[in-house]
């Protein structure tokens, strides 16, 4: 065997803590040492931290560790594996602190792992309700301060873990659950706080962000994302009760703005899914949000598709970066939108400014944007409509889902999860659906379709943030891509996503691929980088489904044989060049 230790997974518990030690040794070393997380180093963190799920709070993705590099990764081979003991999408960053590694799993999961060695240190576990709504059980991470780890559990609970035991410290009740409201984004931990948003935007929620106070867990402040009656954006929704039930869910863990103290989160699908059931922009639906940290404040927004009728959530953030355009520095965000679209946006005192937008897949939803605003002239043939079958491409997948993409300073390119000829047929119901609580609300059945003459379907996109172009392309001849992208120090972007198992390591300037390593699974996870008494490490967790086992299975029906079962099972998988 290649690695040196593999542990299966314990069975299902009530909520609380399994012991390594059956609870009878005292706290091992490396948890007696543990340093707590501070201010200052979530600002300025040491090559190795990993202090929030993507590294650094700007949403970049990138590790500055150059050990492993371009020269030696074909070198990479496996160190330690750990088997999770959950099956179904494993989606969440493993986060590594003083040697102590922090990863979340389905199952309402969260486990320390001495990261050199793969020794489980603790084991959390909360027990999900009877009768749970769950949509997506997965979780995307955990946040880390002082000396807890935050966890944003399935069913629309915030607990405070204690680092060093893994006990409960406080848990608090974000959100009704009975009324469709869940969660599986990492918490953020921003100026003070703790913020998180839920899951739902199919089951007729009403989208928000909200705060709470890192050391008891109560609520700070609360924003919602479809605005109340007179409230700022309200304007923009009908007279009636549809802003009740009008989604704008928030899923995806949001970036920041230490300097402003302004966090960017993204913002879901409306609902239900037929715009014209909501006639209006339907604010925020669909945008990015600027958010004061302190008061909880929307003040600046941007939304991609002003009456969303494509089940386009835009929630994943944009990243923080700033680049060049026409011989000036912009202050800029970055967004690869679900709706196909490469949006280039200026954050300012005003709040968000747009600066340029293209597509980087197919899309026919749209005719252009305006190039002021940004505001996209659609195409009235392509947008599903009440009583109708509508054809539109991207699919309702996205041109990119939810796995972010990376940013590599050398480079100056992000790097881009793309699924590139996949449209799709929305058929909605020409009378609107009733709401009612926890049941589906969205009023239209889906279906894939694959467009004419493709040849691929998955791709690695790199795109030179200062000139707004296309550097490279590596293209997956028969696998969709939902692999989250990391960028290091060493020239190389690493990312899974395809159902070969494989986990990749690209030339961050040429696309070639240098090398790759089949997993236990389907890799769908959030690569890491960290540093262990000099030794650099590459860690993702293995673990298909959800979303990507969806997707598989529309085109393994598009395309019999083509597309093969992908096996499932949560690991850990840990590599480092030998």
């Amino acid at each position: 065997m290649l690695w040196t230790k593999w542990f299966m997974g314990l069975g299902a518990v009530s909520a609380g803590v399994l012991w390594a030690q059956n609870g009878a040794a005292p706290l091992p070393q490396i948890l007696q040492n543990y340093t707590p997380v501070t201010e200052s180093r979530l600002k300025q963190p040491e090559d190795s931290d990993w202090l929030s799920v993507r590294r650094t709070r700007d949403g970049w993705g990138y590790s500055p560790l150059a050990q492993v590099n371009t020269q030696n990764v074909q070198q990479l081979q496996p160190v330690w594996v750990f088997s999770t003991g959950s099956n179904n999408g494993h989606e969440a960053t493993p986060m590594v602190n003083n040697g102590v590694m922090f990863v979340s799993t389905p199952g309402n999961q969260v486990m320390a792992i001495e990261a050199k060695t793969g020794t489980l240190l603790w084991r959390y576990r909360r027990a999900l309700p009877e009768g749970s709504i769950v949509l997506h059980p997965t979780s995307r991470g955990v946040a880390l301060f002082g000396d807890k780890v935050y966890f944003a559990c399935g069913d629309a609970v915030l607990v405070a873990i204690d680092a060093r035991t893994g006990k409960e410290v406080w848990n608090t009740k974000v959100a009704d659950n009975k009324a469709g409201y869940y969660m599986s984004l990492a918490p953020l931990v921003a100026g003070g706080k703790v913020l998180v948003g839920a899951s739902g935007g199919e089951l007729g929620i009403r989208g928000f962000v909200a705060a709470f106070n890192l050391e008891t867990g109560k609520e700070e402040w609360r924003t919602y994302t479809v605005p109340a009656p007179g409230e700022p954006g309200s304007q923009t929704w009908p007279k009636g009760d549809q802003w009740k039930t009008g989604g704008g869910s928030v899923w995806v863990t949001g970036n920041y703005d230490a300097a402003t103290n302004i966090a960017y989160w993204g913002v879901g699908n409306g609902g239900p899914w037929m715009g014209d059931q909501r006639p209006g922009d339907n604010l925020y639906v669909s945008s990015t949000i600027a958010i004061d940290v302190a008061s909880g404040k929307i003040v600046g927004h941007h939304q991609y598709d002003p009456n969303e009728s494509w089940d386009w959530d835009e929630v994943s953030p944009p990243i923080l970066v700033d680049y060049q355009r026409n011989g000036r520095t912009v202050k800029g965000l970055i967004d690869v939108g679900r709706d196909g679209y490469l949006w280039f946006l200026d954050r300012n005192a005003d709040g968000i400014g747009f600066v340029d937008g293209k597509p980087f897949v197919k899309q026919n939803a749209y005719r252009g944007v305006d190039p002021k605003t940004g505001r996209p002239d659609v195409d009235p043939a392509h947008k599903p409509r009440s009583g109708a079958t509508v054809d539109f491409c991207p699919s309702l997948w996205g041109g990119k889902n939810w796995p972010p993409i990376a940013f590599s300073p050398q480079t100056r390119m992000i790097y881009i999860p793309a699924n590139e000829n996949l449209c799709g047929l929305t058929t909605a119901a020409k009378d609107p659906i009733d709401y009612k609580p926890g049941s589906p609300f969205t009023g239209a059945s889906s279906k894939m379709t694959i467009a004419p003459g493709a040849d691929h379907i998955g791709e690695v996109q790199a795109w030179n943030v200062d000139t707004g172009q296309r550097v490279w392309t590596h293209n997956y001849a028969n696998s969709e891509n939902w692999g989250p992208m990391l960028a290091t120090g060493g020239g190389l972007v690493f990312s899974g996503g395809t159902n070969d198992r494989m986990f990749h390591a690209f030339d961050a300037s040429t696309g070639k691929l240098l090398w790759e390593f089949p997993t236990n699974s389907g890799i769908i996870g959030q690569p890491s980088s960290f540093s262990v008494d000099g030794k650099q490490y590459i860690a993702v967790q293995a673990g298909w489904g959800i979303d990507s086992r969806a997707m598989q299975g529309g085109l393994n029906a598009l395309l019999p044989g083509k597309f093969p079962e992908v096996p499932e099972g949560g690991a850990i998988w840990v590599f480092a060049v030998k």
